[in-house]
């Protein structure tokens, strides 16, 4: 099947998709956001586009862009000096869209940013209101603001690969504190913040950013200097297309 053709199948599964989903209450799920706004939510849109987008990547072992925390809880990840083009990367690690793009084109997104040719700012938030996905998402957005920024990419990816399947308990604290250890972040007080919930505060304050100031829809959502391209991140050679023509 060409590339073309994929793209349309793509398109007009998440089309059928998406018909279904409105008729199967169970799929979507009602967020509460801030001033009492709801957002509905189709969680599983996007999960049949992975198999059209390809298999698996294999684990990125290219060098990575420096990557540190701001203000707002989001990690930019980009080369020094590079302040542009912006691409924003809204995602929910219990998604299992958001884990079929960071397969498609999670390497690309970093490959990007080692060459210096794009800024990255990734901003988890909590997508799910209804349990056990919504604690699964808390535990791990706020264990993902728990952790420092500079070794943040490795456990990014781990909160990816670790993912628990739609409708089971994951992403347990004690879990959480042993992957981070792999990757260097450790002590008591990212246990206490894992522990605590201690970033509580800041997952709902990027929840409410991505609802009611991004106008995030759906997870994952791609913003390019301002513009949605998730449909273009699906594809990393298209991805990485927009991102040059934006430059």
């Amino acid at each position: 099947m060409g590339k073309a053709s994929r793209e349309r199948s793509a398109r007009e599964r998440i089309a059928e998709q998406r018909k279904l989903e409105a008729r199967r209450d169970k799929q979507v799920k009602t967020l509460a956001v801030a001033g009492g706004a709801l957002a509905l939510i189709a969680v599983a849109v996007g999960v049949v586009v992975m198999a059209d987008a390809g298999k698996d990547e294999p684990a990125y072992t290219g060098p990575l862009a420096p990557t540190s925390r701001q203000d707002d809880g989001s990690v930019v990840m980009a080369k020094e000096g590079v302040t542009a083009p912006v691409l924003e990367v809204y995602e929910d690690f219990q998604c299992p869209a958001c884990k079929g793009l960071e397969e498609s084109s999670g390497n690309t997104i970093k490959q990007l940013a080692a060459e210096g040719k794009v800024k990255v700012v990734y901003r988890p938030f909590r997508l799910f209101g209804q349990d056990p996905l919504k604690g699964n998402s808390e535990r791990a957005a706020n264990a993902a603001l728990c952790a420092p920024g500079d070794n943040w990419i490795k456990f990014h990816d781990r909160l990816f690969a670790e993912q628990p399947k739609e409708g089971k308990v994951g992403f347990e604290n004690a879990d959480l504190i042993s992957w981070a250890a792999d990757y260097g972040v450790s002590g008591a007080a990212f246990e206490s913040c894992v522990n605590n919930g201690e970033k509580g505060a800041q997952v709902q304050a990027m929840t409410d950013h991505a609802f009611n100031t991004a106008g995030v829809q759906s997870t994952p959502t791609i913003v390019l200097n301002g513009k949605n391209v998730t449909d273009q991140a699906w594809s990393g050679d298209d991805l990485a297309k927009a991102v040059q023509e934006a430059s």
